[in-house]
């Protein structure tokens, strides 16, 4: 993700959230304009499914989100549970990424495999062989997994705490920094580790292994 990425996705998906609450909450309430708040990241999401014709893991997130929030909305939620959707989401998916490592093969293994093959007609076949011969690409896949899955777990961990102990104007505010952090933290990891574990990845079908389950 280049510079200027990553600023645009902190102010789509922090700085804006915020301040459409901090606005909105004047006319609307405490519960709608968190709902509001959300607004933001779906566009954003429904912007580069439209530009690209996929979603991201995290546009994906923030989908799930979004609509866990409905179901709030749906069943009388407080503010709190709206808070919590992504929070909610990402620890959902870290638990279910830590539980493919009771599979045959890690979830890593599939994301990487469809990388590859949407990036050359032969990428997939030629990622199964590599994944067949290659000992150190298995261990890199499972311990990727298992970083990644438990980073996501602990991260929203951390936020669910952030909720209940910080001002609904304060978490808005601190959250993505939280968040951004924590996934800055795995990527620098990821790019330390894969050097060093696997050094051939620079040449062979690794190269289209995303950095994160």
């Amino acid at each position: 993700m280049t510079r200027g990425k990553l600023v645009l996705e902190l102010l789509v998906n922090g700085l804006l959230p915020w301040g459409a609450y901090t606005l909105a909450r004047q006319y609307t309430g405490e519960f709608n304009a968190i709902a509001l708040s959300a607004l933001p990241p779906l566009l954003w999401s429904l912007l580069e499914l439209a530009r690209h014709r996929r979603v991201d893991a995290i546009s994906i997130t923030v989908l799930l989100g979004i609509a866990l929030s409905l179901l709030a909305v749906l069943f009388g939620g407080d503010e709190r549970l709206l808070l919590l959707r992504e929070a909610g989401v990402t620890g959902l998916m870290g638990l279910l990424a830590l539980s493919s490592l009771l599979w045959p093969r890690p979830v890593l293994y599939y994301l990487a495999r469809a990388t590859a093959g949407r990036e050359d007609a032969t990428g997939a076949a030629e990622f199964e062989a590599y994944w067949q011969t290659s000992p150190s690409l298995r261990r890199l896949m499972t311990a990727m997994t298992a970083v990644w899955s438990a980073g996501m777990v602990a991260e929203a961990g951390l936020r669910t705490v952030l909720l209940w102990t910080l001002t609904t104007e304060r978490f808005l505010a601190v959250s993505p920094f939280v968040q951004y952090g924590c996934y800055g933290t795995l990527w620098a990891w990821t790019v330390w580790y894969r050097r060093r574990a696997l050094p051939e990845a620079a040449e062979g079908p690794a190269q289209a292994a995303p950095g994160q389950p």
